[in-house]
């Protein structure tokens, strides 16, 4: 049994357990198991069982471990195949609709016999799921959009899953004797936001359409296509696809710039290839002749080319082509850059980590500062801070600041944008904060012109030092709310507030295809990492990511300054 197979079938097993109204506990320890047995870097459990291994891995259970020992020596579950045939299978696609969790899911199947999303498509429809006690219309539009937006995107993941995916798909491609080098190539490689497919290019020391073919037929794939030639598209039980490309060492730079795409980039270069007599066949590149023109890496192509280096993330077919024939390219804004972060939560409001215990983890990130930004007031259902904790807040960071060397705890807020476009809190308090983040947290059905004027107010108030994840958007799960995003920027850009790219991978927001936008018209980005737990902080590498995807070079972000000029930047708002 592969490790693959019997994490799905754990996964599953969690989702079943759900669907019935298990102990949420139960149905967490099998998905627990689940990834904990993803993680094993093995062809087969037998082995791992047989010797004890498996049991004691973290995560893995009594009752996880007796599942797994079953399908070791049998290749089934008998509990999963109970579960499984007294189970509609259209319930667990159901739990993919963004907003449908499983108590409603349960609920709707038992009321009104929902058993498929086509079936409850039909009944958000015909006004029958409406009238579920707890639903009514405007929930049943929502689910309505909810499942519209699962047939768009629901073959896609976020960026970090599809990561962690590629890097363990990337050691069992790079473990196979006849590969000499291997690296990830497509979405992933440019760091978009949500992934469809997991591209690796391979170089192979025998025959690439053999090596391949063993990829095509390893545990854990339920399908694939191309099977005798160099690349092949496999399906794995759990869903997962790998496009797989395999070719000779010395055709490896082509191949994965190839993979790597985009297609509008790869369209751009292949016109430009031609202007200068060349061609790019298959993973060759030719002359005029025909003669291939080795390229052992992807810089040697650009530079047969006449071109720069370009940078991954760049490569969307946005004008990159022309950038790097100028030799104009941005030099891109890197992790090292940060000095600090400034949109972090404590256990004030709905964080999970003391101020102290955060600003340690950032200090050993070899960040100089972190900001506190806590809930306002009104956010009530994250507990907002009234006047006095705030104040308390305020004591504790001075006192953290105090037993902190080459350290120091900035004190923020995020502080809600009311519908009015007021910021919260009063101007006497407002005062007290070295900066402000403003966000709009509430009332996302205001319409355009509503939800633009709102922003455009708050970006009056000199308190207002940056703008919070200003879409509103969750990838895969919230569209973003409808607002002239332009006329922000340029008003952002007009009264010297920041705009969030908030690095959180649900929000990525802002949207990198508008970074562009906000660094032409003078727009300061902070990269803020929404960090509600130590580990959270991490994000900021991710937002780094979409920055640079973005165009964004070190000075056109805020928080790669230091923590005096962050609070110099605060200050000119508020004397402006």
């Amino acid at each position: 049994m592969d490790p693959r197979s019997a994490s799905h079938v754990l996964s599953q097993i969690g989702e079943l357990l759900e669907l019935r109204g298990e102990n949420r506990f139960k149905a967490r320890a099998y998905r627990v198991a689940a990834q904990a047995v993803l993680g094993v870097q093995a062809d087969d459990l037998a082995p791992m069982y047989r010797d004890g291994s498996l049991a004691g891995l973290a995560g893995v259970g009594p009752a996880t471990m007796s599942v797994l020992g079953e399908l070791v020596e049998t290749g089934e579950s008998a509990f999963f195949d109970r579960l499984r045939e007294s189970t509609p299978e259209g319930l667990v696609e159901m739990m993919r609709v963004p907003g449908l969790g499983t108590a409603k899911i349960h609920q709707i199947h038992e009321e009104i016999g929902v058993t498929s999303l086509d079936e409850l498509e039909r009944a958000a429809r015909d006004g029958s799921l409406a009238t579920i006690k707890g639903i009514g219309p405007k929930t049943a539009e929502r689910i309505l959009k909810g499942i519209s937006q699962l047939r768009a995107t629901g073959d896609y993941a976020l960026f970090p899953q599809a990561r962690v995916e590629a890097q363990r798909l990337l050691a069992a491609v790079a473990a196979h004797p006849d590969v000499v080098r291997a690296a990830i190539a497509g979405s992933v490689r440019r760091r978009s936001e949500i992934v469809r497919d997991i591209d690796i290019v391979a170089a192979c020391t025998g025959a690439p359409s053999a090596a391949a073919a063993s990829f095509a037929n390893s545990p854990g794939v339920r399908d694939a296509i191309g099977v005798g030639s160099r690349s092949v598209s496999i399906r794995f039980v759990d869903g997962t696809m790998l496009d797989l490309h395999c070719v000779e060492p010395e055709h490896f730079g082509v191949a994965l710039w190839r993979a790597t795409g985009s297609a509008g980039h790869e369209r751009a270069v292949r016109e430009l290839a031609a202007t200068r007599g060349l061609t790019i066949d298959g993973d060759e590149l030719r002359d005029a002749s025909g003669a291939s023109v080795i390229a052992l890496d992807e810089a040697a192509l650009y530079a047969a080319l006449g071109l720069g280096y370009i940078e991954p993330e760049l490569r969307e077919g946005d004008g990159e082509i022309a950038a790097a024939a100028r030799h104009a390219l941005p030099a891109l804004v890197s992790l090292t850059d940060v000095q600090g972060v400034l949109h972090c939560h404590s256990q004030y409001s709905d964080g999970k980590a003391t101020i102290a215990e955060m600003a340690a983890a950032a200090k050993a990130r070899g960040w100089s500062y972190l900001g506190v930004s806590d809930h306002s007031q009104s956010a009530f259902y994250a507990g907002g801070l009234s006047v006095a904790q705030v104040l308390e807040q305020h004591d504790e960071i001075d006192r953290v600041n105090a037993s902190m060397r080459d350290f120091r705890v900035l004190k923020g807020i995020e502080a809600d944008i009311l519908p009015d476009g007021q910021i919260d809190y009063d101007a006497a308090l407002l005062d007290r904060f070295d900066y402000v983040i403003g966000s709009v947290h509430s009332r996302f059905g205001m319409d355009e012109r509503a939800m633009t004027d709102r922003v455009l107010h708050a970006l009056d108030d000199p308190h207002l030092t940056i703008l919070g994840h200003p879409t509103g958007r969750l990838l895969l799960t919230r569209e973003p709310y409808r607002i002239d995003l332009e006329a922000v920027l340029r008003k952002a850009a007009e009264r010297g507030v920041a705009v969030e790219l908030n690095a959180d991978p649900r929000r990525l927001d802002l949207d990198w295809r508008w970074c562009r936008t906000a660094k032409e018209l003078g727009v300061s980005i902070e990269i803020g990492p929404d960090a509600h737990s130590i580990i959270s902080l991490d994000y900021v590498e991710i937002g780094v990511g979409i920055a640079r995807k973005g165009w964004l070079e070190a000075g056109d972000v805020l928080n790669t300054r230091s923590a005096d000029e962050v609070l110099a930047h605060a200050r000119a708002r508020r004397s402006a």
